[in-house]
């Protein structure tokens, strides 16, 4: 196993890659929780989508970690379920399991540029302004809806939103999280998110804001109630409505797993001439786990940046991805700790999952304006509309109009006009 994993190459050894496969698991253990809380939202079985949630990641990261033999981990993605139950399934009016053929679609579709070479096209296609947007614009939108569920923010008869009422009890619980998460991530504590939801848990059953669960391990839940529901609904997704979905889904898990990619891979010094060796099948993994995922019944699964973590604590070969595969196996037995999860305990991890992701902003040439123009409008678009499909969808017509009145119509990749007509045609069938 040694040789496989190339551990003399790497400078590393057992204990080194399985510590930070134990701390890759633990900065990102909390979308075993925020996930089901997402989905049933939905209205999907959270007991099953608990279970969806851990296989996914147990097998996305022990195919990275296998196949392209990456210290990265791969899970059902934040600002995606977000998407999924928020913009698509509430929003929208799609069944639940007409989104699932939606996650199933995006991740074949996503196979197939994989293996065809394809994706450098695509990735090239999009101007980097509009891919920060997307990011940016998405940490927005799940801070938007952490607040919302912790009551900090409320409906508003005059002004739409408003502050809450500061003095409820899950409000100040929510606060007490977000401070603590803030302290530990300040302080770069590995595992910050997760250790925050777990004490907020904890003083939320200290103070009987929490239900104190009856037990801490149990039988796994059944994965009956969503699992193939992608495959039965399958024939319904051929809609303009459905294929802006998909585009969506395929758009956010090809970036967000092409950048998290990079980066990790940069941290942990595997970069060679500034390329990413074996690039073609860590997309293979990627992809083939949002398949996985979208049959058993999550959302799309993709990278996660927080095997930056794992990196940071001596993690070079896919040996930290196995070990981390490993833990969510042993996760599963642990779903009655899905009750003391509630949107209190949930809240301060998304808004810090928000701040993370709105660096991107800074990466904008705002001084461009445009292409400052369809950024922004990406961006404030999605929380104003409570829809990510919308914000792209804006976003995407608006870039070649501004470019070609600035006459850099040569700038604009054919593919872009393909995606305008796609989005106006989105605008038109919504409004019927």
């Amino acid at each position: 196993m040694k040789k496989f994993f190339e551990f003399e190459a790497l400078g590393t050894n057992y204990k080194t890659e399985t510590v930070a496969g134990i701390t890759t698991f633990l900065s990102m253990a909390y979308i075993l929780f925020v996930n089901p809380s997402f989905l049933s939202a939905a209205g999907m079985d959270s007991g099953a989508v608990f279970v969806a949630t851990a296989l996914a990641a147990a097998i996305g990261s022990l195919l990275m970690g296998v196949i392209a033999k990456y210290p990265i981990a791969l899970a059902p993605g934040m600002g995606l379920n977000a998407f999924f139950a928020f913009s698509v399934v509430l929003g929208m009016g799609v069944p639940w399991q007409t989104a699932l053929a939606g996650v199933l679609a995006s991740g074949l579709i996503f196979i197939v540029l994989t293996l065809t070479g394809l994706r450098e096209k695509v990735i090239n296609s999009i101007p980097a302004e509009l891919k920060y947007a997307v990011g940016a614009g998405i940490g927005l939108f799940i801070t938007f809806v952490g607040l919302q569920g912790a009551e900090i923010i409320i409906a508003d008869e005059a002004t739409l939103v408003g502050l809450g009422h500061l003095g409820n009890g899950n409000t100040l619980l929510a606060i007490f999280g977000l401070i603590l998460t803030v302290i530990l991530m300040v302080r770069k504590v590995n595992g910050a998110i997760f250790i925050g939801m777990v004490v907020t848990a904890v003083v939320g059953m200290l103070t009987n804001l929490v239900a104190t669960p009856e037990s801490i391990v149990s039988p796994i839940p059944s994965l009956a109630p969503t699992f193939g529901a992608a495959f039965t609904h399958f024939g319904d997704i051929f809609t303009v409505q459905m294929l802006v979905v998909i585009l969506t889904f395929l758009f956010v898990d090809f970036f967000d797993t092409a950048g998290t990619l990079v980066a990790v891979a940069n941290q942990a010094g595997l970069l060679k001439e500034n390329k990413l060796p074996r690039a073609g099948k860590a997309l293979f993994a990627d992809s083939s786990a949002t398949v996985v995922g979208s049959i058993l019944g999550t959302s799309t699964t993709t990278s996660y940046i927080e095997s930056s973590a794992g990196v940071a604590a001596g993690g070079r070969s896919g040996f930290t991805s196995v070990v981390t595969a490993a833990l969510f196996v042993l996760a599963m037995f642990f779903s009655p700790l899905l009750g003391v999860v509630t949107s209190a305990v949930t809240a301060p991890a998304l808004i810090i999952v928000g701040i993370l992701m709105v660096s991107s902003l800074g990466k904008i040439a705002w001084d461009r304006f445009e292409v400052a123009v369809p950024a922004f409008l990406t961006i404030i678009a999605m929380p104003l509309t409570y829809s990510i499909a919308t914000g792209i969808a804006i976003g995407f017509i608006f870039y070649p109009i501004t470019m070609l009145v600035k006459g850099k119509a040569k700038e604009i990749n054919p593919i872009m006009y393909v995606l305008f007509v796609i989005f106006v045609l989105y605008f038109i069938f919504l409004t019927e």
